[in-house]
Parts: C-alpha cells; structure tokens; sequence
C-alpha cells in the first residue's frame, strides 16, 4: 500500500541495482521519486515498474560528474516533480585494479563519478531544501573505505564520502537538514558480479566466501541497504546527523 505522497526524493544511479531497490523503498513510503542516471532507457524501465506499483516516478539523464547536466537534471525534477527534499547520491562505477596496473584515467573516472558527483548533487540539491528549512541527504559510501585490495581509486572516493558527508552535516545541519553515508559490504549485484569475473572465480563462489566472512553468514542483498536508506531519508531520523552506517553483516568501522 502506498502512503501519501510526503516529499520529493533523487536516486542517483538509479536505474537498476542498489539504485532500483531504494528508489523502490522511498516509493513506498509515499515519496515522489526521480530516478536519475546516465543510462535514461534503463531509468525509463525502473519508472515504468515503480509506477505501475501505484508510485510518481519520473526518469531523468544524468551524468553526475559534468556540472551542466547536474544542473540541467535537478532543474529537470524541480518543474516536473517539485522542489526536491531528499536525495541519494547513489551512482557508482568500478575500475578495479592494482596500483601499479591502475591507469590515471581509471583514477579519475571513479573519483569523479562518486566523489565528484556526490559534491555536485549535493550543491545542486542544497538549496532547495534550506528553502524548506527540511532535507535529508544520504551518500553512498562502502566498507571499501577502510581499505580493499585493488580498490585504491574506489576506495579513496568511498573514503572521501565520508569525510564530506560529515562536513555537509555541519554545515547543513542548522538548515533543518540532515546528511549521512550508508556503506555497504558485499552486495549481489551485477556490480560485484564483474568483480568475480576480474579475479576469475564464479559469482557463486564468491558470495560463498563473502558470507562467511560476515557475522550473519550471508551476503547482502540491494533491499538490505534500501532499507537503511530509508531511515536516513526519513522523518525519525531528524536528530542524526554526520553518521555512517555499516550495511555488512556485522562490526565495521
């Protein structure tokens, strides 16, 4: 059942993946959703599921780390949606590789896409909601912060996030708006699939040994980090602020 509409949310990265699930999840909890992300075909696929569930979706082209068309897209919400108050800087990309393998555009690709594209959502998106004196920003960060083996770029960037998302919280916080970082560990998704094809092992095998590793024995699944998501976006969660959650099955950070 869905509950009233209550606020404006943006996905980034919103077409398929973590991105879906909590695009899906802030629907569900009555919000009007915006799925925006760089492949505009699959977002329209994402919407057109949401809104046959009963939801207001809408799909926008994005690419989070060109200053232009972050602008154009926030704009794009604001007429056909309204004013956004929630926003989840989700859109993500991998370039796995050793250091001494790892190429400067490597580098700079996935610095750009989520650390780059989190400041420049994040901007785009602020003012809005200290019109509103409401907001709430969640940033996708990762237990690849602390450190993961042929994850340097990914690792720095999921790094950074943090250490922006705590930033934003004090400087928002006196808005009405709160920012924090959701990091997850491993996630079946098409996105950790491709790590199992660089280092050459099944994706079978490689969510056996991820489970094991964790203190629930399994690995998590897109839904488990919408739904901490969905905390931070929502409104019992206006006294935390600055924080980073581990979505891993167990002790992180």
């Amino acid at each position: 059942m869905m509950k009233n509409e209550r606020h404006v949310a943006i996905v980034t990265g919103g077409a398929q993946g973590i991105g879906a699930a909590i695009a899906a999840r802030l629907a569900r909890e009555g919000n009007a959703v915006a799925v925006l992300d760089r492949n505009l075909a699959a977002a329209e696929s994402t919407v057109r599921e949401l809104v046959g569930a009963g939801a207001n979706a809408i799909a926008v082209a994005v690419d989070v780390a060109d200053e232009a068309s972050v602008d154009q897209a926030v704009a794009d919400v604001v007429a056909r949606l309204g004013e956004p108050q929630i926003l989840v800087n989700n859109a993500g990309v991998l370039r796995d590789n050793m250091l001494f393998k790892m190429s400067a555009d490597d580098w700079d690709l996935v610095l750009n896409v989520h650390l780059r594209g989190a400041f420049l959502m994040s901007r785009a998106v602020q003012k809005h909601m200290v019109t509103a004196k409401w907001g709430r920003i969640v940033n996708l960060s990762s237990t690849s912060a602390l450190g993961n083996r042929g994850q340097a770029n990914y690792a720095a960037a999921k790094a950074g996030i943090q250490g922006f998302t705590k930033t934003l919280a004090w400087e928002l916080g006196p808005f009405g708006v709160t920012v924090n970082a959701v990091a997850p560990g491993f996630i079946a998704t098409d996105m950790t699939r491709t790590t199992a094809e660089r280092i050459g092992v099944s994706f079978e095998e490689l969510q056996a040994s991820a489970a094991v590793a964790t203190a629930v024995r399994r690995v998590g699944s897109p839904e488990d980090v919408a739904d901490a998501v969905a905390f931070f976006a929502g409104e019992g969660s206006g006294f935390v602020s600055g924080q980073v959650l581990y979505v891993a099955g167990g002790p992180h950070g």
